[in-house]
């Protein structure tokens, strides 16, 4: 198995782990507040994983497109936790993880239009059972 395959499945786990870690944590508290707990806890830990992951050197290879581009992807994922937690607080894990999920379809049009990446039968048969299972579970 090629690494990332295996570092795709591992992020796989610990997201389903995420989401339910996340709902037991709303208790009591209003979905902002726990997104607010939550992003200063990923701060930490993501600033203590870069001081042993990230060399010195690779600061140099910054440009601004660098910048531009994770920034923007920066202020994309805070506007889907706020909306995620915001469904999260009331809604069920297993629909809202699923139509969340539902990403993947997204993602996958934006590499097709702008990324230029090719598309297989497999993957568009995938994507049409992905959106065929959100349709189904949201209907209920």
């Amino acid at each position: 198995m090629k690494t990332w395959i295996a570092y795709a499945i591992v992020s796989m786990i610990f997201a389903g782990l995420t989401s339910v870690i996340a709902k037991l944590g709303l208790s009591g508290i209003s979905g902002e507040m726990g997104l607010t707990i939550r992003t200063c806890f990923v701060f930490f830990f993501v600033l203590v994983f870069s001081v042993f992951a990230i060399s010195p050197a690779q600061f140099s290879g910054l440009s601004r497109a660098n910048f531009l581009w994770l920034g923007l992807s920066g202020v994309t994922t805070t506007l889907s936790w706020i909306f995620y937690y915001k469904a999260l607080k009331d809604g069920e894990v297993s629909t809202i993880a699923l139509i969340d999920k539902g990403s993947v379809v997204v993602a996958i049009l934006l590499a097709i239009f702008i990324l230029k990446e090719q598309i297989t039968v497999k993957t568009v048969l995938g994507a049409a059972c992905m959106v065929a299972g959100i349709l189904i579970i949201a209907k209920k």
